[in-house]
């Protein structure tokens, strides 16, 4: 099958939606399909205002219409409601086309923390994007309700997969800061709530890995923490392995990979019981949930790194492909009329 995929989040942005699209072009290809990706990378781009490292195809609309019309998909499938998405949407509107989406991540609320649009605005244009494929995909069952109760029209669950090799126990020697190490990895931005963990007071260490336009600021306002960048591959696998727990202090993600990343690592979990954690966090054996985030943190520091892994075990990248597959809406194409009778003897 020949798979479009298309989405304004791609690298070299770092975060759980460019992992999960990455991870399952990877596993789709593998599986003999032919992916053709439809990213920022391949057009003009300008950074997104407040947000640089953000980089939005504005004006996409001719140049994306070519590539697909050159690839001639056989499912088309938007990630992301930016400008590619919405010219991808527009293309397939155009020509009477299915198309499958993905809702990745609350636009609205973040609209509404950095601008103050209200978030009744920023639900209306999401569910007009999104009822016009045929499923969208969401991470978590609570997520699916969430958006089947705002309107949305063809909500359906994809789960999400860990790579377990990569994210696995290793010494915890690779940080030689006091403990216990509290870490949090992401980006350092208003809508992950990262000062709800660093103003807490708790012995240890605070490392914080990611970086965003809030960085800076909190670097100063907070000189105790060491903040170390972005970090990938077995750098990134090091580091959150090394912690004693992995605090999650966002309250609009999604789902929340690196939850399962700090898992599959043995690290306990600590985070507030909202949407996201409440569907990755089922076992109280692995994390803790709580409006307290401190009680939360200390809870988390008792628990076994064994249950931990074990429990990400559980989350396969090659089922979230193959959930993907299944989703996917086929282009129709068109056939050959029949010949007349006369036209088979001529």
């Amino acid at each position: 099958m020949k798979i479009a995929l298309i989405s304004d989040a791609w690298s070299p942005q770092v975060n759980g939606v460019v992992t999960t699209l990455q991870t399952t072009c990877a596993q789709l290809r593998a599986g003999g399909h032919t992916v053709e990706t439809l990213t920022p990378d391949l057009f003009r781009t300008w950074p997104c205002p407040s947000y640089p490292e953000i980089r939005l195809a504005l004006g996409c609309g001719r140049k994306l219409r070519a590539k697909l019309d050159a690839f001639q998909p056989d499912a088309i499938h938007i990630a992301t409601e930016g400008p590619l998405g919405l010219a991808a949407r527009a293309y397939c509107k155009s020509r009477k086309l299915p198309f499958t989406s993905s809702f990745h991540t609350r636009f609205a609320e973040y609209l509404h923390l950095r601008t103050g649009i209200p978030l009744a605005w920023g639900y209306a244009f999401l569910r007009w994007f999104h009822n016009g494929s045929e499923r969208v995909m969401a991470a978590t069952p609570g997520l699916v309700d969430e958006l089947k109760q705002r309107g949305f029209e063809k909500p359906v669950l994809w789960s999400r997969g860990v790579d377990t090799g990569l994210f696995r126990p290793r010494g915890k020697g690779f940080l030689a800061e006091a403990r216990p190490i509290l870490l949090y990895t992401g980006r350092v931005a208003v809508e992950k709530n990262i000062e709800a963990f660093l103003k807490l007071d708790l012995p240890g260490t605070k490392v914080v890995v990611g970086d965003g336009p809030l960085r800076a600021e909190l670097q100063q306002k907070y000189p105790t923490v060491r903040f170390v960048g972005y970090r990938h591959g077995e750098d990134l696998a090091r580091h959150i392995a090394a912690a004693d727990v992995f605090v999650f202090p966002s309250l609009t993600d999604t789902f929340g990979l690196v939850m399962l990343e700090a898992l599959a690592c043995g690290v306990p979990v600590a985070a507030f019981p909202v949407q996201g954690p409440n569907d990755v966090i089922l076992d109280g054996r692995v994390g803790c949930l709580d409006g307290d985030l401190k009680r939360a943190v200390e809870t988390a520091l008792t628990l076994k790194p064994e249950d931990c892994r074990n429990y990400a075990l559980h989350y396969s990248w090659q089922d979230c492909a193959r959930l993907f597959e299944s989703f996917l809406a086929p282009v129709p194409r068109a056939t050959p009329k029949a010949m007349a009778w006369w036209q088979r003897y001529s």
